[in-house]
């Protein structure tokens, strides 16, 4: 081995004998000149390498599925093209629920080419032409210098939302449970956002959001109240600052997020539980107050979410009553939260509108949305995609009417009216269901008169649409949460026994036969005894087991692969149902009949 340094030493065995290197009579070695040469030939590509181009940046591919579509541009289309690219957009339109994404400079396979600013320009001249032929509005989301090439001039790509234009009460209709530890300021966020005013430091923005006077009285949610904000076809804030009515709101609004506003004090947690089970949430929304940080109820919440597989977003309130060292604790400490073994999520803070539109469009990577600014929240709330797609919708709405019950009125000059969400299937006016289990485990006949959709008349439910059904002079008292509204053509199975895998969050001691405890399975929620566990003795933290659990009131309607979670005090578990046991013996005689005589007039 050769010494480069220039003191002359040269390692035996590698030396070519009697050549000189002219230099003072020095030895020089054939590895000592290829190193040189390679030395050199580095020192020449790394030169030339300051005038290539670095390699391009990517997105990934683009899928067949789903609401993204790619295109390098968009100039001058032929009429035979141009049709063609509109039913390209009515296609992607349809995948998104009516939300669509273009992303223009981009090829097929993901690279990033950009265009100038002429061809940009009647790219997107073309694409509000299709929006345009299909009924739809165009949005500039960002553009984006494409800079890896210094010869060529600027180039740019460009990310365009494109939405339907509402027609027929067709929106896009997101929930959002909102969570967090009392007086974290959640009713005081939604006001804001639904009444367009700011809050004038004593709670006058949350006074429409309570629906009891001790509300009121206390400034503290105790129950579950529904909040709108809708989003029009350009991605412009629809709500109840120009005094419009809740009818109006959804006529105005292609997309609406629906908030459901849930407690925060630790003693209505069954109320916060049945808010997150049984409304289907599609995101839950976790206010944090930058002044206390991670409190009382606020990691209880976070857990709930995780366990039921719910996505999470958290806001960082009352930023203005602290110093920014204060917000910036909060922040951190939110951030080694969700990164902890349990919750594993990759946190993204927001600061400014490009990060919210990233972090809205990749929100299984983001778990951490804060700001100062309400405009973020409003930038990301509108670009916030649906979770299902079209094809699973149309799966769900082909299959039997299933409506949950969730909530149970009376109305004057309308009679009763029950609350919930549409399971599967579609429903209209006029429809003839069943409503059951009674506490016989008997299903009674009825005829759905009007549906209101957040607040406005509708002819047509479909699946994973929430409303409230008028069943006109039908006994309320013959109703209870937790009931299903089905199609007769449905069988429904019912059960007062049920097994379930279950894995133990926590108890201070041993979960064994006997223990009883508070179930939630969707809008489910009764008290059920532990009958026996598969196996094993006793659970302790941490573990799992397949457990046979019993109603202790009355026969309930379950879904086999149901979420479950149940709780007592301290006490928490979560799993899901894995076998539906027949009814016990005093209800064998009505299960076993026809099912024809099973169906009995109020």
């Amino acid at each position: 081995m050769v010494d480069l340094s220039g003191n002359g030493a040269v390692s035996p065995g590698h030396t070519r004998h009697g050549q000189s290197s002219g230099n003072n009579g020095r030895k020089t070695s054939k590895k000592s000149r290829t190193r040189r040469g390679k030395r050199g030939r580095r020192r020449r590509n790394k030169k030339n390498n300051r005038n290539n181009k670095t390699p391009p940046p990517y997105f990934p591919p683009e899928a067949e599925e789903g609401n993204i579509e790619y295109k390098l541009k968009l100039v001058n289309p032929t009429q035979y093209r141009f049709e063609h690219l509109a039913t390209q957009l009515k296609w992607r339109l349809q995948e998104g629920r009516g939300e669509a994404v273009y992303q223009i400079g981009v090829e097929d396979n993901g690279l990033l080419v950009g265009l100038t600013e002429a061809d940009m320009r009647a790219s997107l001249k073309t694409l509000k032409r299709m929006a345009e032929k299909v009924g739809a509005d165009i949005t500039l989301l960002r553009e984006r210098e494409v800079d890896y090439d210094s010869d060529r001039n600027t180039r740019k790509i460009a990310e365009v939302l494109v939405r339907k234009v509402p027609d027929d009460q067709q929106f896009l209709d997101l929930r959002v449970a909102v969570l967090g530890n009392v007086d974290s300021g959640k009713s005081t966020l939604l006001g804001v956002l639904t009444q367009g005013e700011l809050d004038n430091g004593r709670g006058r923005a949350r006074l429409n959001l309570f629906r009891h006077l001790h509300e009121i009285q206390t400034g503290r949610t105790s129950s579950i109240s529904f909040e709108i904000l809708g989003f029009n076809s350009k991605g412009e804030v629809v709500n109840y600052s120009e005094s419009r009515t809740a009818e109006e709101i959804c006529e105005s609004s292609s997309k609406m997020i629906t908030f459901i506003d849930l407690a925060g004090h630790h003693k209505y947690l069954k109320t916060t539980i049945f808010g997150l089970t049984s409304y289907c949430p599609d995101f839950a929304m976790l206010v944090v107050s930058a002044n206390t940080g991670i409190a009382g109820t606020t990691r209880e919440h976070l857990g709930l979410a995780m366990a039921l597989k719910v996505p999470i977003f958290i806001v960082v309130s009352k930023v203005d009553l602290c110093s920014r060292g204060t917000v910036d604790r909060t922040v951190r400490q939110l951030e080694r939260v969700l990164k902890q073994p349990g919750c594993n999520k990759v946190p993204m803070v927001i600061s400014n509108p490009d990060d919210a539109v990233t972090a809205a469009q990749q929100f299984a990577q983001s778990a951490c949305v804060s700001g100062e600014s309400l405009d973020l929240l409003k930038v990301f709330l509108n670009i916030l995609p649906p979770l299902s797609n079209s094809k699973e919708q149309e799966e769900l709405m082909q299959q039997l009417t299933e409506f949950q019950v969730d909530e149970i009125y009376s109305v004057p000059d309308v009679g009763t009216v029950v609350g919930g969400t549409l399971y599967s299937g579609v429903c209209r006016e006029g429809e003839r269901l069943v409503v059951g289990p009674t506490d016989e485990g008997r299903f009674l006949r009825l005829k759905v008169g009007s549906i209101q959709r957040n607040r406005s008349a509708c002819r047509v439910l479909r699946a994973g649409q929430a409303a409230t059904l008028a069943l006109g002079n039908f006994d309320r008292s013959l109703l209870r949460k937790g009931m299903v509204m089905v199609s007769p053509k449905m069988n429904p199975t019912i059960c007062c026994q049920f097994e379930a895998a279950i894995v133990l969050l926590f108890h201070a001691k041993t979960f064994r036969r006997g223990s009883q405890v508070t179930v939630h399975v969707g809008n489910v929620r009764q008290t059920a005894i532990v009958e026996c566990l598969h196996g094993k003795e006793e659970l302790r933290t941490g573990e799992r087991a397949v457990v046979r659990f019993r109603f202790i009131k009355h026969p309930e309607y379950l879904r086999l692969g149901a979420k479950l979670l149940f709780r007592e005090g301290v006490t928490k578990g979560i799993g899901h149902v894995a076998r539906l046991l027949p009814p016990s013996q005093n209800h064998d005689q009505n299960q076993n009949q026809n099912h024809d005589q099973n169906l009995q007039e109020p």
